[in-house]
């Protein structure tokens, strides 16, 4: 058996001021060939799992092309012209296969175009026709749409945020592909969208971890093969944005209809759930002093460069400074023009510099300040945390800056933190401070919630602001929730033929 694997993966920030381009994607893959499959094999990301099943199974791995970067504002026409380009390339290269399977988002957004995996997944149809399985793994964040059902003879959607199912999902794709080709099942799916958007849920609390317990339990019944709750990517103004879920069964459309009704339904009657707990940065250090124990992450979801934000954003760590903080340390701030004037100083100098704040006014002001430089590094680890263990990451020129009380970790490539190897990195040990500030949403509790005393999120205004009224949507469908809280949501009646 052959099967064609490959990634196009972007999470696209609408509301974000820059635009995605080649550029952007060669900072984290752009690959073609057997570099795919020495890069991934028995790392745990969905394309790992891909790898690492077919090869137990004895299928025979082509990689066609591997493309990912970070999200950030609408990709350009031209980069997803080459993203086509080198992805179909690399499948008609294989010649003849027995299936695809294909890493991809979700959420992918392109100039004209507002469904990139729909498109793309009908592309690959052009080529291959319907008769060879076609099966993709997407982030829980996806906003679906029916062409990419249509498509597809499954999407497999991660469960858990953060995303440490993924490699499994991966298995899962080949395992299904596998019985496909041998004539052992015929999946169809279901899917049911909802008038719903919701912030970022960690899916190890309620609401999210009570509705995948009713997926999970779908998935136990005879027939269904999968049932996934996609979350949707609020920060994408589209039509299809928004919650849905999708099931899958062997050959048993109205089954799949009842699954993911069934689901959506419970999604509804928590929808009030999902309204989270808003701090300020002010706020957050305040909860985080009254604390006993050590360390207290206070995460800044709103320039969570994993959501679009620029990652140089400067409201949690103004406030961090103003509290005079000691025995704190912050990671990290995406620029380059520091991180340049550190490494050029050298270990033990002063600097003078303006931190931050370089993409735009809405995540903060540039901080003026006078920072002693600690240490200085490549910025390249490889991750430890159970979400994309092993994979080798390069943040460029890195340095460690003593503020006053607080150590800051500058970087050149903007990352949300994962776990405490980019402290590390840079000698801080985040076990022995009180206070870690950090940019992420939800990830980073993957690495930090055995090891920390407590996780307080702070919020303010942001790319990945958890507050979704203060968003400029113009193109989503109304009315929706909780935009507008007298969104009714009615199941539409189908004749379902098996």
């Amino acid at each position: 058996m052959k099967m064609v694997v490959g990634v196009v993966s972007h999470e696209t920030n609408t509301f974000s001021n820059v635009p995605t381009t080649v550029e952007l994607f060669k900072l984290w893959e752009w690959e073609r060939g057997q570099t795919i499959l020495q890069k991934h094999r028995r790392v745990r990301d969905p394309l790992g799992g891909m790898i690492d099943r077919a090869e137990e199974l004895g299928i025979e791995v082509i990689p066609s092309f591997a493309a990912f970067t970070y999200p950030n504002g609408t990709i350009t026409a031209e980069t997803y012209e080459a993203i086509k380009q080198e992805l179909i390339e690399g499948i008609m290269e294989a010649g003849e296969v027995d299936a695809i399977c294909l890493v991809l988002h979700g959420a992918g957004v392109v100039e004209g175009i507002d469904d990139l995996e729909g498109d793309l997944l009908h592309v690959v149809r052009q080529v291959v026709g319907y008769s060879v399985p076609l099966i993709a793994t997407l982030d829980l964040h996806g906003n679906l749409s029916d062409k990419m059902v249509a498509e597809a003879d499954a999407l497999l959607g991660f469960h858990l945020y953060p995303h440490t199912d993924g490699y499994e999902r991966g298995i899962e794709a080949v395992d299904l592909a596998y019985r496909m080709v041998r004539g052992e099942c015929k999946p169809v799916m279901y899917l049911t969208r909802l008038p719903l958007m919701i912030p970022t849920s960690t899916t190890n609390l309620s609401p999210a971890k009570d509705i995948n317990e009713a997926c999970w339990k779908w998935e136990k019944e005879p027939g269904v093969i999968d049932c996934v709750f996609f979350h949707g990517f609020p920060y994408t103004d589209i039509p299809d944005v928004g919650v849905s879920i999708i099931s899958v069964t062997d050959g048993d459309k109205q089954l799949a209809k009842r699954v993911a009704d069934d689901v959506a339904r419970l999604v509804w009657e928590k929808r009030e759930e999902f309204s989270p707990q808003i701090l300020t940065p002010a706020e957050g250090i305040q909860e985080a002093l009254r604390t006993e124990g050590r360390p207290v992450v206070i995460n800044e979801t709103s320039d969570n460069p994993g959501g679009g934000s620029p990652g140089d954003g400067t409201h949690l760590l103004r406030a961090m400074l103003e509290a005079k903080l000691e025995n704190a340390c912050f990671g990290f701030i995406n620029d380059p023009e520091v991180a340049r004037l550190a490494h050029q100083a050298g270990v033990g100098a002063t600097i003078d510099v303006k931190l931050g704040g370089k993409t735009d006014t809405l995540h903060g002001e540039p901080l003026s300040i006078t920072a002693y430089v600690k240490s200085l590094t490549d910025g390249q680890f490889t991750i430890s945390s159970p979400m994309g263990k092993g994979t080798r990451e390069n943040y460029g020129k890195s340095a460690r800056l003593q503020i006053g009380g607080v150590d800051v970790l500058i970087c050149s490539v903007k990352s949300q933190v994962l776990d405490e190897q980019i402290f590390l990195l840079h000698g801080i040990n985040v076990l022995n401070y009180k206070i870690v500030g950090l940019k992420s949403s939800q990830h980073f509790r993957a690495a930090y919630e055995p090891i920390s005393a407590r996780i307080i999120p702070v919020d303010s205004p942001g790319l990945s602001c958890l507050q979704l009224s203060l968003f400029q949507y113009k193109r989503i469908q109304r009315p929706i929730f909780p935009l507008d809280k007298d969104t009714e949501f009615v199941l539409k009646f189908e004749k379902c033929k098996k």
